[in-house]
């Protein structure tokens, strides 16, 4: 269905049309004084100069054409030349009528796109052989959220961990595991059997194994040089590395893949930089042969740099003088890689923003060398800094890195604790489910305080804030959409059937505002996906949250002895609550039955 803002724009447009003046001055919008209306066009402002007339006369002659107008229930001409629009209670009625014929399918209006695309997303880049930490969080929850956002919408959604699994940190972990392990069959060039199925390290030894390696390659020359050799040999396919190899990825994905599922992540492909080597050398074959690649100081690099460039852009390197590849090599070959396979209309990379130097070089130079045709988008969305109340990055109480899962845990853990300190004594939970609806509430906590913030800004993440049941919080959200959960099962409890019910036309101010905020689902949605924006998703669920409880708190709801009014303020809770989950979910979490 139509967004109800553009319905009311669109009648504007008539009105000013009729009147002999340009539809492009009939804009509207949600009025930033809502205490005056609910939706306003300051249209008759702009359109005076080319008019001839003052702003108020046009917006009194604009007023009084909307006059008899069923979508309004007041339309006035305030000076200078402002219009104040209120709608109809009826109109908004229906319109909230024709998002809960939708409840089944839990669209709720929102159309899907006219044309799907097949749209790539980027946000994962862990490495191999170390665990997730707390560095990882906003990759991965705002590229989840933005992939859930597209496939919403119809779109086909391909969302790609991308690991680092190729470089110098298999070399290392190569060296030091001979070190301690020589006699393993990896290591006997001479052994042509069969190498054991089960791996010879665990995860924890593998975690352990590799910043053991990189310290030492730091301070010991020798080994360095092992290690790199060792990398060498890996990437030009001696058979026990690669065995080997093999054992590295399969133990981190599956420890990788844990904790994403605990993230309430996941993704289609799980890639690492090694499936883009066989795309090298084809990739630089045709740079040289097209004249973009040529050797500067050694190297084999292409230039990006645009005219209109207000500051220097280095030419983007290919090959090291050596013949070594680089990072820009592997992102490149991998863009041949996802045109070849997926040919996607859009790849979206959701990292670091102090990496987007890197990457304006390389989608000049996927673009300027023909990898992606110009009717292909390289979207570069860069997220700010995850800090502590210090200012600084976040960091454990020692000044090392989180781990993600230790982060989750322990607000795991002091959710668990709000739980079973606040829990009615005849409404006690048991163990288990206190457990799984602490992790439902701190999951909310952790998502809901990344994308409540503006990607690319740098934010406090504040626990005590974050899991706090009041403000602009996720457990504020759930607690919410609990709310309403139980006046619901009361209502069916008391023998009443919830598709007996539809909503009604408001009869206070509070239940007006409450629809108003949620007839604007469908736009919300459909912006922020347009702008890769989830932190308006966010913004959404709180004004509407705020406008649910401002209405529970002035309404005697389950109480009521009308029943047809009854019955209207039942079924625009269950369209709120319709809303807010699926807002939620497109977030990626999850509201509980209780709390």
């Amino acid at each position: 269905m139509k967004k109800l803002l553009d319905l009311i724009t669109r009648t504007m447009e008539d009105a000013f049309d009729d009147l002999g003046y340009e539809k492009s001055y009939a804009r509207v919008t949600v009025s930033n004084r809502p205490d005056l209306c609910e939706f306003q066009c300051n249209g008759a402002m702009a359109l005076a100069k080319q008019a001839k007339k003052a702003p108020l006369e046009i917006a009194e002659q604009i007023a009084g054409k909307l006059g008899d107008n069923a979508l309004f229930e007041e339309v006035s001409a305030v000076k200078p030349g402002f219009l104040n629009l209120k709608l109809s209670k009826k109109y908004l009625a229906d319109y909230l009528k024709e998002m809960a014929q939708d409840a089944e399918s839990k669209r709720f209006g929102c159309e899907r796109v006219e044309k799907p695309q097949t749209i790539m997303i980027d946000y994962g880049g862990p490495n191999v052989a170390k665990p997730l930490h707390v560095g990882h969080l906003r990759s991965a929850v705002i590229g989840e959220s933005i992939k859930r956002m597209g496939i919403f919408l119809g779109n086909t959604m391909i969302g790609d961990v991308h690991m680092g699994d190729w470089g110098l940190q298999m070399g290392l972990i190569i060296t030091e595991l001979k070190q301690r392990k020589p006699d393993l069959p990896y290591f006997d060039n001479a052994y042509g059997g069969a190498y054991p199925k089960e791996p010879p390290f665990t995860i924890s030894e593998l975690e352990e194994i590799y910043p053991t390696a990189s310290n030492k390659s730091k301070t010991d020359e020798h080994y360095k040089e092992k290690a790199m050799q060792a990398t060498y040999d890996l990437q030009h396919g001696n058979r026990g590395y690669q065995a080997l190899w093999q054992h590295i990825i399969k133990v981190s994905v599956d420890d990788l893949k844990k904790n994403y599922k605990r993230l309430n992540v996941s993704f289609e492909l799980w890639k690492g930089e090694s499936d883009a080597q066989p795309y090298i050398p084809e990739m630089v074959r045709r740079m040289k042969d097209g004249g973009y690649a040529y050797i500067s100081e050694g190297a084999l690099v292409v230039d990006v740099k645009e005219e209109t460039d207000t500051k220097e852009i280095p030419p983007c390197m290919i090959l090291k003088s050596d013949g070594a590849s680089l990072y820009n090599t592997t992102d490149l070959a991998t863009i041949v890689q996802r045109m070849e396979s997926y040919n996607p209309k859009e790849i979206i990379y959701v990292v670091d923003k102090r990496q987007e130097l890197y990457f304006t070089q390389v989608f000049r130079c996927a673009k300027k060398t023909g990898i992606v045709g110009e009717d292909t988008k390289l979207c570069f969305l860069g997220f700010g800094t995850m800090n502590g109340k210090d200012g600084k990055p976040f960091k454990t109480r020692e000044g090392g890195v989180m781990r993600l899962e230790t982060l989750l845990t322990d607000i795991e853990d002091k959710m668990y604790e709000k739980i079973i300190s606040n829990q009615d004594e005849d409404k006690k939970m048991d163990d288990e489910e206190a457990h799984t609806i602490a992790a439902q509430i701190a999951l909310s906590a952790v998502k809901y305080g990344d994308l409540s913030n503006q990607a690319s800004k740098d934010y406090i993440f504040d626990v005590d804030r974050f899991t706090s049941f009041e403000g602009n919080t996720g457990p504020y959200i759930l607690y919410t959409i609990v709310r309403i959960k139980s006046i619901l099962n009361k209502y069916v409890q008391a023998g009443n059937d919830l598709n007996g019910t539809y909503v009604g036309e408001a009869h206070s101010e509070s239940e007006k505002a409450l629809q108003l905020e949620v007839a604007k689902f469908n736009g919300v949605v459909e912006s922020a996906f347009a702008e890769l924006a989830p932190h308006r998703i966010c913004a959404y669920i709180y004004d509407l949250a705020n406008a649910l409880n401002h209405f529970y708190h002035e309404t005697k709801i389950l109480a009521e002895t009308d029943e047809s009014l009854q019955k209207s303020y039942i079924a625009l809770l269950n369209l709120t609550r319709g809303v807010l989950e699926v807002c939620i979910d497109i977030l990626g979490f999850s509201a509980p039955d209780r709390m």
